[in-house]
């Protein structure tokens, strides 16, 4: 297909600029939402056993929840029941004593339940680790920390990096039509390094396609879900109003609640084959009570992460929202229930979050690849333009372009991976896990890029792969410790969620491994007029010369 000259020239550059302005953060962004598709094993992971509290046939809930009504009245806000037993929960009710709200707090403590041999009510005081939601705050928010209203900035900030995300898709495919047949698979490596990188970020792109069109409309829609929902409510869940509406006038007493079997029945009778995995009581004692339960079925498309929602009120039994339900929303609700599903990856079991986990992946690699290409671009630019045999020196501000992009993308690695290896090692003397994990990702994510400037990103590429590959092999070295070493206090799982995650950390540590030694020689065999030279005295020598002594 041929595309005039003039239109590639300005999809080139609105391809390139938009590329370049939200790259990082969106790196940032599915590098976390990668890892999101297993936050349960890697919460568990991290997770100490001691706090474990026995678990309840169903039967039993009922008697649970009464008691805890009975003498504990600031469950009645609200409080979580577990019917299901999980690897990653420690007991089946939870709740705790702050108000809520979208902003994560780190400090709330969980007040956790369950009932003895006897039949009477035990409860703990505990400090939940925190580390799976706070990777997928890093999701939401690109990492950018701060608070705006009752949302977090990044969200917003990441909302508009993805409308920028979304031309670079339509702008890259353009781009490509007048070679897209001949040039689709092509994958040319030999000496022109830059060749080979933009084939492998064209292949990345164009056959992950439909996945990063469905991410970043849904990035904007969850960025700014409150206005359009606001403007579409009426179309979308019509019915949703009705039911905020009911019981305004009365309050009710929460001890007069349906007993959860009751509520266990009505709803499976309305999703048969699903299985009922959590029960979200909110606002008990006030005049709009709800039950939120989440369903589970893995070949069925869902609007949560991991589950449909259904909405009951906890004292009639009557539905009151069913457009988060998979077959029962119509319209607009079911096209949103879609969107949501494929934004989440909450279809097809684990086969699916195994595959949106590298497409998560590939992601970020395309805002990796994009900006080295850029970065070699302008050397070929200054090239051109310089003298025969004369060596090109690049401007400061492409070396400054260079070393963020390296120590923000690996520096999100090492953060990530220390403060997970971080939750066994520092749990006994961390008065709050949750903050630690919180200051050494953003201690290490800052020391990287501050490391690549100071440094020269020639070293600075392999050092932080180096690193990074080493961060990834704590993981599974922690888990070896504790099986080779009991009286380190450290403790590991056999099931093979868990195992999973070892055992992927440990792959990723072989390919980062191989990544600092291919880029160590590039470094110091490569083009020295280049920023990923590690070549000090660059004024001496001209392209081609002999480059064989290099200081390491």
């Amino acid at each position: 297909m041929k595309v005039r000259s003039d239109i590639l020239r300005i999809y080139r550059s609105l391809h390139t600029w938009v590329g370049i302005t939200s790259g990082l953060l969106l790196l940032v962004g599915f590098f976390a939402g990668a890892l999101t598709m297993f936050k349960q094993p890697m919460d568990r992971w991290i997770n100490p056993p001691e706090k474990r509290m026995p678990w309840i046939q169903e039967s039993s809930l009922d008697q649970l929840v009464a008691q805890v009504m009975e003498q504990y009245p600031s469950a009645r806000r609200e409080f979580t029941l577990y019917p299901i037993e999980r690897e990653d929960l420690s007991a089946p009710m939870v709740w705790t004593e702050t108000s809520g709200g979208r902003e994560l707090d780190l400090s709330a403590e969980q007040r956790i339940a369950s009932l003895d041999s006897n039949g009477n009510l035990k409860t703990d005081i505990q400090m939940p680790s925190r580390f799976g939601d706070l990777v997928d705050m890093l999701h939401r928010t690109g990492g950018i920390p701060g608070f705006t209203g009752d949302e977090y900035l990044g969200v917003y900030i990441l909302g508009i990096a993805g409308v920028l995300y979304f031309l670079a898709l339509i702008s890259g495919v353009i781009l490509l039509l007048p070679t897209l047949v001949k040039d689709f698979f092509a994958l040319r490596y030999g000496k022109n390094k830059k060749r080979f990188w933009l084939d492998s970020h064209n292949v990345v792109g164009i056959t992950s396609l439909p996945f990063h069109i469905v991410i970043s409309l849904t990035v904007i829609v969850f960025a700014f879900h409150g206005e359009f929902y606001e403007a579409l409510k009426e179309v979308v869940y019509p019915n949703q109003e009705r039911a905020q509406e009911m019981g305004e006038s009365q309050h009710r007493n929460p001890q007069d609640i349906l007993p959860p079997s009751q509520l266990l029945q009505k709803v499976r009778a309305e999703a048969p084959g699903f299985d009922v995995t959590e029960m979200l009581y909110m606002r008990l004692d006030s005049p709009r009570p709800l039950v939120r339960i989440a369903v589970y079925k893995p070949e069925e498309l869902v609007h949560g992460p991991v589950t449909g929602y259904v909405g009951v009120d906890p004292y009639s039994g009557e539905f009151l929202l069913t457009a988060m339900l998979p077959g029962k929303a119509e319209g607009w609700g079911a096209i949103v229930n879609y969107f949501f599903a494929l934004h989440f990856g909450s279809f097809g079991g684990s086969l699916v979050r195994w595959i949106y986990f590298f497409l998560g992946l590939s992601g970020a690699f395309l805002f990796y690849s994009g900006n080295l290409l850029w970065i070699e671009s302008r050397r070929k630019k200054l090239r051109k333009n310089a003298a025969p045999d004369t060596l090109v020196t690049q401007p400061r501000n492409l070396q400054w372009m260079a070393a963020i992009t390296v120590g923000a993308t690996f520096g999100c690695v090492i953060g990530v991976c220390l403060a997970m290896v971080s939750g066994k090692w520092m749990h006994a003397v961390s008065d709050n896990i949750n903050y630690t994990y919180v200051n050494i990702y953003y201690i290490c994510f800052a020391v990287a890029i501050a490391y690549a400037l100071w440094i020269g990103v020639g070293r600075a590429t392999w050092h932080l792969l180096l690193a990074s590959s080493l961060s990834c092999a704590l993981i599974p070295l922690t888990s070896f410790a504790s099986w080779l070493i009991p009286g380190l206090g450290l403790w590991a799982y056999t099931s093979l969620p868990v195992l999973m995650v070892d055992l992927t950390a440990a792959a990723f540590a072989v390919v980062l491994m191989f990544a600092a030694v291919r880029s160590r020689r590039r470094a110091f065999s490569g083009n020295t007029d280049s920023v990923w030279s590690a070549y000090k005295d660059k004024k001496s020598q001209a392209p081609g010369l002999d480059r064989k002594e290099f200081p390491i």
